[in-house]
């Protein structure tokens, strides 16, 4: 076959509808029982970086494939059994799911001497098929390997509760009546504090670093949606940035006023977190704001203010290792690296390797996916050439040099980017 895709969650089916619309060959490889992602495990009971009481963040208009809207009686942001329901329905209205082949977990992926790629799976029964492609598209996400502080906390093996990631949590309830802190401010630890309080005897929120919290809404709209309108993208990025900064005093005041720590950049520097709940919980006593960890004793948490809470669990909200365990060791970002990509697609050393769905927009991925998936198809059929590696390694330094200057270089932030004009690069390409 021509082309393997690796997942078929949002970004694999992305790239499955691009291919089969332009008439490739290709196979799709899913380990799950089926098609989703992320988005059905919850309901599946299986492990991963989704829980009970997920929803989209980014208002369903913009979340849905082109031609294939959301059911208009979904509300504006749905629940993660109905954005599995959907993904579902568009593969089975769109035909992929002859070319999906699932229970199919991906293994290795190496690239000979000719440049064709060997692709090497393991079916539900553990037996391995091996099979050569002249091109791979890796659209599996890298919420897989979960990122834990190393090393812990001091006194952490005298600690008497659990200690678990947010990869391990599916639902409030199952820690009835129990005193649990998390850890962390990015989406998963406000959506699962909010969600843990109201079971929990106690929760508290263990916060490092500030960041910039955002509703869901502001002025009746969705963020996402005013991101979208003209009247806010005719703005220079400095006018954009004044708005929304304003908007969050009169829509929030200061963080520091629900006792979590003001973020130490300004807005659009950093990731921000969107959330309708965390402040409001604060602001009814469910939830208690806290700074880092300092140790653990038995069943005390100490924290840097000097304060300290006892426990029956700890939950880390603290993200995942960007790692591939099936691809050669440095793709597409070594340790603690960059992620080094051509228009943050192209493995430009490894010619016939391409990444999906491998981008932080702020709001929804879905529109900058289905670009990249038809950008891919054009390269696969030659209507695309790619420029020499030289070229892609020049144009990605650009990048990350642009990237460095506005939010400071790590794994993470390499993978940041702007809706506008990031849907326009692949367009113009």
């Amino acid at each position: 076959m021509s082309v393997c895709v690796i997942g078929a969650g949002l970004s694999g089916m992305a790239a499955a509808y691009a291919l089969r619309e332009r008439g490739i060959d290709f196979v799709c490889l899913e380990k799950a029982p089926d098609v989703g992602g992320i988005w059905r495990m919850p309901g599946a009971g299986e492990p991963g970086p989704a829980y009970q009481a997920l929803h989209l963040n980014s208002a369903r208009q913009l979340t849905e494939y082109a031609g294939f809207p959301m059911p208009s009686w979904l509300p504006l942001y749905p629940r993660h059994s109905d954005v599995a329901a959907y993904l579902r329905s568009f593969a089975e209205s769109a035909g992929l799911l002859p070319h999906i082949e699932l229970r199919t977990q991906v293994v290795d992926v190496r690239q000979g001497a000719d440049e064709a790629w060997t692709v090497t799976s393991r079916d539900a029964g553990g037996v391995e098929t091996v099979r050569s492609f002249d091109q791979v598209i890796v659209a599996s996400g890298h919420h897989s390997v979960p990122a834990l502080p190393n090393p812990l906390p001091p006194g952490a093996e005298s600690f008497t509760g659990t200690i678990l990631h947010s990869m391990d949590y599916l639902d409030g309830r199952d820690f009835a009546g129990q005193r649990v802190v998390v850890v962390g401010l990015g989406a998963s630890a406000v959506d699962i504090a909010a969600d843990l309080s109201r079971h929990a005897a106690q929760t508290v929120i263990s916060v490092r670093r500030g960041l910039h919290i955002v509703p869901k809404q502001l002025y009746g709209m969705s963020v996402d949606l005013i991101a979208e309108a003209p009247w806010f993208t005719g703005k220079s990025f400095e006018e954009q940035r004044r708005f929304v900064e304003e908007a969050l005093m009169v829509a929030r005041g200061r963080l520091s006023d629900y006792g979590l720590p003001e973020p130490d950049h300004p807005v659009f520097s950093s990731a921000v977190t969107i959330s309708d709940e965390i402040l409001s919980r604060i602001r009814h006593g469910a939830v208690t704001p806290r700074p880092a960890i300092a140790a653990l004793d038995g069943d005390r948490v100490s924290f840097t203010d000097g304060t300290s809470v006892e426990a029956d669990a700890i939950v880390y909200c603290t993200g995942f290792h960007m790692a591939f365990p099936f691809l050669p060791a440095g793709c597409p970002a070594g340790p603690q690296g960059p992620v080094e990509l051509y228009r943050r697609i192209v493995a430009p050393d490894r010619p016939g390797l391409f990444f999906l769905g491998l981008i932080r927009p702020v709001g929804s991925i879905t529109r900058l996916v289905e670009a990249q998936a038809r950008w891919v198809a054009r390269v696969v059929t030659g209507d695309v050439a790619l420029p020499p590696a030289d070229v892609m390694h020049k144009e990605i330094d650009g990048y990350l040099g642009g990237i460095a200057e506005r939010y400071g270089l790590s794994t993470g932030s390499s993978v940041q980017v702007d809706v506008g004009s990031y849907l326009r690069e692949l367009q113009d390409a």
